[in-house]
């Protein structure tokens, strides 16, 4: 992981199709530090993760009504099922404290997640899900369109500045948001557990990592989807580093569905982190190779089980760096995607696009910072950085053309196929952020994050999933490993 200082960004309320941005992509884009971050109010003494979770499913959430912060749907049945499964996935986690939600269907899931758990539970009325005033009447959605007219139309395509009885929904929720982490870091424990709702969680995520209201509905949060952050104190006392561990690890695979917020991916990119490289040792598989190697055997494992999730899905096309170990693990994948017929999964034959694309090899930039060729542990040196973001963006640019490339085909998922920071330069591409952005994310070998373009590849992609290594199974990065 790589520790950049951190500051608020200030982007354009709406996405730029994607022909204005490649226009004005050598226009300066600026970030400031803003009184009302978070990171000037919240200091940290020690390391802390913080574990946030949605609730399961809701019986509301099961029927397609608009909830908000009312307090009358309660767990389905397979609300309750997922719950269950998420105690299992943090089953380990000797976590100190436990922040919920009290309304019933964020307080249920809690409870389950919770167990037998001794230690104390937290219910803050401030964790509430949205504040949504006359839409939350129990309104189916359709039913909500027919009422309400353009403010629901405002609220599907404008929501940062949505307004509803004289409130701005979002911008009082993200204000509500920020409100709850000085509470949340100044508890005394190392491991937090957060339980409450969509998009409440969204707004925790983004005030922690200084995204404004315009990233509404960027960073996905399905029913008991976990995200992580972790916090590490400064030297100087300062406000603490902040990484995002992973987003929306969900009981059941990330590639059902399809959906994001309710909108059908047009167009999807599942990032692949190549197969664990010859001479990666476990402590240093977060950073990019300081050579062109092949993969070792549990390189070539990770590969395999990947390309074995990626099954279910008709990949059109797969796009890799030229490094070895990214061909091989492409390749893994192309071999069991053409194969799908003769394994019985499907009997219409599969024809998958490769190339490797030069611009993925982020590989050489990272050696060109360190003469010693070490891993790079901490912090890259500010040429470094802006060779890697250029690079990045050149690649970002490249993969949205070729997904733009195949209008006719609005199902079309792309895979790429490059090293934990190559994608991390992506997403980071993804949100619009600066260079900066690159300090926010960690990945691991063998993982796969998964980004959703539901209004097409010219608007700003949903950021379904990152760093998901469950299908690993027994070689994944537990949730539960130490901050």
């Amino acid at each position: 992981m790589i520790s950049l200082p951190l500051t608020t960004p200030i982007l354009p309320s709406r996405c730029l199709l994607h022909q204005t941005r490649r226009q004005n992509s050598t226009h300066r884009r600026f970030w400031i530090r803003s009184s009302s971050s978070l990171h000037e109010q919240v200091t940290a003494k020690t390391t802390k993760r913080v574990v946030l979770v949605r609730h399961g499913q809701s019986t509301w959430n099961e029927e397609g009504r608009i909830q908000g912060s009312s307090d009358f749907s309660v767990l389905t049945k397979k609300g309750e099922s997922q719950a269950d499964i998420s105690r299992q996935m943090l089953i380990n986690d000797s976590f100190d404290v436990c922040f919920t939600s009290p309304l019933k269907r964020s307080k249920k899931t809690a409870e389950i997640i919770w167990g037998s758990r001794e230690n104390e539970m937290i219910f803050d009325y401030e964790l509430r899900e949205i504040d949504l005033y006359s839409f939350q009447v129990s309104l189916l959605k359709k039913e909500g369109k027919e009422k309400f007219g353009e403010a629901f139309k405002q609220w599907q395509e404008d929501p940062a500045n949505f307004i509803i009885d004289g409130h701005y929904p979002v911008r009082e929720l993200w204000s509500r948001a920020r409100s709850c982490w000085p509470g949340i870091l100044a508890h005394e424990s190392k491991s937090v557990l957060v339980v409450a709702h969509n998009a409440v969680n969204q707004a925790l995520v983004a005030t922690a990592i200084g995204l404004g209201t315009e990233y509404f509905r960027s960073l996905l949060q399905s029913n008991c989807g976990v995200s992580v952050l972790d916090f590490t104190p400064r030297a100087d006392g300062g406000s603490p580093h902040v990484c995002f561990n992973r987003l929306n690890q969900t009981p059941n695979s990330p590639l059902a569905g399809g959906s994001s917020g309710g909108r059908k991916a047009s167009k999807q990119v599942i990032l692949v982190c190549h197969g664990q490289g010859n001479n990666e040792d476990s402590a240093v598989i977060n950073q990019a190779a300081t050579n062109d190697q092949s993969m070792n055997m549990l390189g070539v494992i990770q590969s395999q089980k990947t390309a074995e999730l990626l099954l279910d899905l008709r990949v059109s096309s797969i796009v890799c760096s030229p490094k070895a170990a990214s061909v091989e693990t492409a390749g893994v994948i192309s071999r069991v995607q053409k194969a799908a017929g003769c394994l019985g999964v499907d009997s219409v034959p599969r024809h998958v696009k490769t190339k490797q694309m030069n611009e993925l090899d982020v590989e050489g930039v990272l050696r060109k910072s360190n003469q010693d060729n070490d891993v790079i542990a901490s912090q890259l040196d500010e040429e470094a950085v802006s060779a890697l973001w250029n690079r990045s963006g050149k690649a970002w640019e490249s993969l949205l053309d070729e997904l733009s490339d195949e209008e006719s085909n609005p199902g079309e998922i792309m895979v790429v196929v490059g090293s934990p920071m190559t994608h991390i330069s992506l997403i980071a591409q993804c949100l619009n952020l600066t260079k900066e952005g690159l300090g926010l994310f960690h990945l691991d070998a063998g993982s796969i994050s998964v980004i959703d373009f539901p209004d097409g590849p010219s608007r700003r992609g949903v950021i379904r999933c990152t760093n998901y290594t469950a299908h690993l199974g027994r070689w994944c990065s537990p949730i539960t490993r130490p901050a």
